[in-house]
């Protein structure tokens, strides 16, 4: 194994599949439903993991779906316990990932900036 993919870059990737796996077939809560697990964080001692995730929806949804992973946290981190076994099992905290969103809308400029590059253009005199 490389030097630089460290043990606790590791257990972030697993994290990562154990909680995209949990929250598709084991979390019930009507309100926690089509999200995406996009990175996880895991502190060096162990004892904190940042989860961040995305979901599609507005604004409203993104409340909803963040309460309902609030009210399910001791339900995901009991059950990765039972899938994990490190000695310590960090607490969750779960972030809303921005950059999807943000990505769309970068691309969206691009394209308009194109779009109004190739109206304004005038024609090449050379042609």
């Amino acid at each position: 194994m490389p030097k630089d993919y460290s043990r606790s870059l590791r257990i972030a990737d697993q994290i990562q599949r154990e909680m995209a796996d949990l929250l598709q077939h084991e979390i019930k809560d009507p309100r926690v439903k089509q999200i995406t697990v996009t990175a996880v964080e895991v502190t060096r001692d162990y004892s904190h993991a940042k989860v961040f995730y995305t979901t599609l929806g507005s604004s409203e949804d993104k409340l909803l779906v963040e309460k309902g992973l609030q009210h399910a946290n001791g339900f995901l981190r009991s059950s990765l316990s039972h899938r994990i076994k490190l000695r310590i099992v960090p607490q969750l905290h779960f972030v809303y990932d921005e950059s999807v969103e943000r990505g769309v809308y970068l691309s969206k400029l691009i394209d308009e900036a194109v779009a109004l590059e190739t109206e304004v253009k005038p024609p090449n005199p050379d042609s």
